[in-house]
């Protein structure tokens, strides 16, 4: 008998309730932001001790504070420790999305319900029957975005249409398990930074003291950082309050947090040149999402999306490059690696359907932008011919007793006639012949055959 002997892995560390390890490490554990394209982008997930901050610039849309509420509405559905951190926490988690399962409030309209049909079609949630070629059924249907997860304790499916039940939040404010902070200053401290950041510190402390398993994972969640609720704060501030929170989550391992700045923070004009890359530095994630409602351009050229998508830093804990470089599907970075041609990353938009956000790919429509194929002229030139006819005809109509039409006439400025001044004795009506030049001809004389007659 061989005296080699298999080695049998110990038990494993039942996993914290939502979360799942990382399939790049090992040694990462990952939780759902409520959002499965955003999961995708992230490379599976927002891994614990890490941060990731949502800019979103437009000042007349509020999708910063709507990835907040996944994020709040999947840590209450996974059963999850959440910290807000708000003055109007309490209202702001109560306006929460919840499951579809729950009665909705408002029954939808008739016309609601077959638009929610077209866009599940269009983002490849339902499949149809259609009679096609042989050789083309085995080929997948195009996709915009990525399936929802089959894992429902992992990620729950949200609705937008469902408001988050009361009773719901009030449960887990009484158990512990929802906590809410106010941005005010502590006794004794003299920066709002600090208070906060000490505030959570504690908060931390207590999840951890105590336990001798893996602790509940902690979701902070801080929905508009630098607003006026937060008082005249610096460039600096919001940098130190960042840093300090990043290096946090990475003492305490079991917790991770989502931000997103007030709009007019979102932009290089208020931080100076070079802001926004300042702020993907000190997050593990940053994204921004840029809507469409400041240039009516880009909503005619994308209508079936809201806004642009750009990454601007992704979570790498534990490893060099990020996770997401080689399983997200949406980025498709992996695919083009791998393949000769190396087509790059792929262009990301978001569109806010009735019932859920999505992240998809951004691509033009099959006439390039425009919804419905051109089959007449353009107005454009229809206008030109009837302001600027070909031909113009004058007509005296003073004669006649009926009244038409105002008529528009075109008349050419007048030109001074150019005179010719002839010569005498030659008529003004001749025309003048240039004289002809003759020919020169050369002749040999035969009595001096050295001269040359011209």
């Amino acid at each position: 008998m061989s005296s080699f002997k298999r080695k049998v892995s110990s038990k494993q560390v039942a996993l914290p309730l939502g979360t799942r390890i990382s399939p790049s490490s090992p040694a990462t554990t990952i939780t759902s932001t409520g959002i499965p394209s955003f999961d995708d982008i992230l490379g599976g997930g927002l891994p614990l001790s890490c941060t990731s901050l949502t800019l979103a610039p437009d000042q007349h849309s509020a999708y910063g504070e709507l990835v907040q509420k996944y994020f709040i509405a999947q840590g209450l559905a996974s059963g999850q420790r959440i910290c807000v951190v708000d003055e109007f926490a309490k209202e702001f988690v109560k306006d929460s999305m919840w499951m579809p399962n729950t009665a909705s409030p408002v029954p939808p309209s008739p016309k609601e319900m077959e638009r929610d049909e077209e866009e599940e079609e269009a983002a490849g949630g339902v499949e149809k029957s259609i009679k096609i070629a042989w050789r083309y059924e085995q080929m997948k249907q195009f996709q915009t975005t990525v399936p929802r997860i089959s894992e429902e304790d992992y990620c729950r499916t949200f609705d937008l249409t469902c408001q988050l039940p009361a009773s719901i939040v009030d449960s887990a404010t009484a158990e512990s398990t929802m906590t809410f902070l106010t941005t005010k200053l502590a006794d004794g401290s003299t920066s709002l930074v600090e208070s906060t950041i000490s505030a959570i510190t504690d908060l931390l402390h207590k999840d951890v003291q105590g336990q001798s398993s893996t602790p509940i994972p902690r979701r902070i969640c801080v929905p508009a950082l630098g607003s006026c609720q937060w008082g005249d704060m610096t460039s600096h501030d919001i940098c130190r309050f960042l840093h300090a929170l990043r290096r946090l989550l990475r003492r305490y391992n079991h917790a991770c947090a989502s931000l997103s700045l007030a709009p007019h923070l979102c932009a290089d004009a208020w931080g100076g040149p070079g802001w926004v890359n300042k702020l993907g530095w000190l997050s593990d994630a940053c994204i921004s999402m840029s809507a469409f409602t400041a240039d009516p351009s880009l909503s005619e050229l994308f209508p079936n999306h809201h806004g642009l998508l750009r990454i601007h830093n992704l979570p790498a804990p534990h490893t060099i490059l990020s996770p997401s470089d080689k399983h997200s599907t949406l980025r498709g970075v992996s695919s083009s690696v791998s393949s000769a041609g190396g087509g790059g990353e792929n262009n990301l938009a978001f569109r806010c359907m009735r019932k859920r956000l999505v992240f998809e790919t951004l691509h033009l429509d099959v006439e390039g932008g425009v919804g419905e194929r051109r089959t007449t002229r353009s107005t454009n030139s229809v206008l030109l011919e009837a302001v600027s006819p070909k031909e113009h005809h004058h007509h005296d109509h003073s004669e006649s007793g009926h009244i038409g039409e105002p008529t528009v006439q075109v008349q050419l400025e007048s030109v001074a006639p150019v005179t010719v001044n002839l010569a005498e004795g030659v008529e003004g009506n001749a025309s003048v012949k240039k004289p002809t030049k003759v020919k020169k001809k050369v002749g040999f004389r035969s009595d001096k055959p050295d001269l040359y007659d011209f």
